[in-house]
């Protein structure tokens, strides 16, 4: 059984941090493409940033460019996403995806940026 489960969501104030965490279990971790997306209410899922399998390249979205930073632990079958300088804006549930042949999605973390 695949399972993807986030932490690391909660309440921080503008210009904070957090560092959000997916562990996964049931697949081959190393891989499939990890991915973090997010969705506002209202509005629809956004990928976030994303990271490859072996060269471990990465891409993110340009409102997150220098603020957020998406990385990998093949050991420990762990995807993290490091968010600094957090805005309002940023206020979402947060979801790691992992792609190969197949997508699994993890349930999603709040993520709430307010003074």
């Amino acid at each position: 059984q695949v399972q993807l489960v986030e932490s690391g969501g909660g309440l921080v104030q503008p210009g904070g941090s957090l560092r959000l965490s997916c562990a996964a279990s049931g697949i081959t971790f190393s891989s499939y493409g990890l991915s973090w997306h997010r969705q506002a209410p209202g509005k629809e899922r956004e990928l976030v940033a994303g990271i490859s399998s072996g060269a471990g390249i990465t891409n993110y979205a340009d409102s997150v460019k220098g603020r957020f930073t998406i990385s990998r632990d093949n050991a420990k079958n762990t995807v993290y996403l490091q968010m600094n300088s957090l805005k309002p804006e940023d206020t979402a549930v947060y979801y790691c995806k992992a792609a190969l042949w197949e997508h699994y999605w993890g349930q999603g973390t709040q993520v709430t940026v307010s003074s």
